[in-house]
């Protein structure tokens, strides 16, 4: 059995939204038990409030300093990114993590940064990262993020859902799951990003027939 892959175009989402009122407005006409529901992590942190302004935080020398030694390419490479991760993991953390990665770099450890430095080191998105109006804002991943997949399966009555952070590099990375589903599994589903960009305001996927695909795996 194929898996097929359902992008789900909804209206903007905000702070004022329930994440799962959301999703059950937009699929609960296409949802069977042999689904897995998928969601971006930033729209979920988005309708948690989970978000700064940049003129909101006071950057410090030492978020200035750190952020030097991100590549370019990462959200913390911003004096305001790398600020946004101080603000929630401590700044000392979030320094100490990056010497020990630079230290591991040298004897062919990588991700130490990532490992240490807590668990929105990986999930924050600064400003341009996220569909407009909130490309302004710093986004932070989604608070209990398996708490949030769970009421999902319990209200939609799929076979599972997910919150996932993938882009257009090929990456995606689970940052929640409902327990009895292959995550990593459904993850390889969203390699190609079916989210799409920011713009485009795909924050939902379906992904049908994952339960017989997954047996059909097992």
């Amino acid at each position: 059995m194929a898996v097929e892959i359902i992008p789900v175009s909804t209206r903007i989402l905000t702070p004022k939204d329930d994440i799962v009122d959301v999703i059950e407005k937009y699929t609960r006409d296409r949802i069977t038990s042999d689904d897995v529901i998928t969601v971006a992590e930033s729209v979920v942190a988005i309708t948690q409030g989970n978000i700064v302004r940049p003129d909101e935080m006071e950057i410090t020398l030492l978020a200035r300093f750190c952020c030097r030694f991100i590549p370019d390419y990462g959200s913390l490479a911003t004096p305001h990114g790398m600020q946004a991760l101080m603000r929630k993991e401590g700044e000392w953390r979030v320094a100490f993590s990056l010497f020990a990665g630079f230290l591991g770099k040298l004897v062919g450890m990588r991700g130490l940064f990532y490992k240490l430095g807590g668990r929105q080191a990986a999930l924050i998105d600064d400003v341009t990262g996220t569909m407009p109006p909130f490309d302004k804002f710093v986004v932070y991943g989604p608070e209990n993020p398996d708490q949030v997949c769970k009421a999902i399966k319990e209200r939609l009555g799929c076979f599972g859902a997910m919150i996932a952070d993938a882009n257009d590099l090929k990456r995606s990375r689970v940052v929640g799951a409902t327990e009895g589903m292959n995550a990593q599994m459904a993850n390889n589903f969203m390699l190609d990003n079916p989210f799409g960009n920011a713009s485009e305001k795909r924050p939902i996927c379906i992904l049908k027939n994952f339960r017989q695909y997954q047996e059909s795996k097992s």
